[in-house]
């Protein structure tokens, strides 16, 4: 055994693969920063969640700029932005947080210069109208969700009416539930101190 030895190709081998470790382990580059289309991805899909959120409560009821701060707080999350709105615990944005100004609409030459691009769908201004739930709102919404429901049928197009009529009652909930907070915030606006 003592007389074994290491051959000259094996040592530089050895001595290359070292090298080339001790490089990755300790001299690789820092994390790159996010490329411009993966910034682009985010942007969009900021834009989509703020255009969300404001259809559930309305362009006048929640600014964009909180909208866009409490999900840059919390990594985009559409479910906790939109808890913390009917929680009433949504917070102001910082004066030093200024978020890029929305995407505008392409001007006639860039449409020009597009012309297999689909034309942009127009814009429901909420839920309620999205849906042609405005007749539910006057009916006694009460006395629907305390009809008898059915289990699950086997039917399609009974389980699809189900779940449409539990997606209306859903966005009706919400919004009373919206309606009777800001009438209290009024209330206590009003209430003699």
């Amino acid at each position: 055994m003592a007389d074994e030895q290491v051959s000259l190709t094996s040592l530089i081998l050895i001595i290359i693969l070292g090298g080339l470790i001790i490089r990755y382990l300790f001299f690789s580059s820092p994390a790159q920063t996010p490329r411009p289309r993966d910034a682009q991805a985010i942007s969009r899909a900021r834009e989509a969640a703020v255009e969300r959120i404001q259809q559930i409560f309305g362009p006048d009821r929640v600014d964009r700029r909180t909208i866009l701060w409490d999900l840059h707080r919390n990594g985009g999350n559409i479910a906790a932005t939109t808890e913390r709105i009917l929680a009433g615990r949504i917070e102001t944005p910082p004066i030093t947080f200024q978020p890029p100004p929305p995407p505008t609409s392409p001007s006639p030459s860039a449409t020009q210069t597009q012309p297999f691009k689909a034309p942009p769908k127009p814009a429901e201004p909420d839920l309620i109208t999205r849906y042609k739930l405005q007749d539910k709102i006057r009916a006694d919404s009460e006395a629907e969700s305390s009809a008898k429901s059915k289990a699950w049928s086997s039917n399609r197009n009974e389980r699809q009416a189900s779940l449409q009529r539990r997606r209306d009652e859903m966005i009706l909930a919400a919004r009373r539930k919206m309606e009777a907070k800001i009438a209290a915030e009024k209330a206590a606006g009003n209430a003699p101190q």
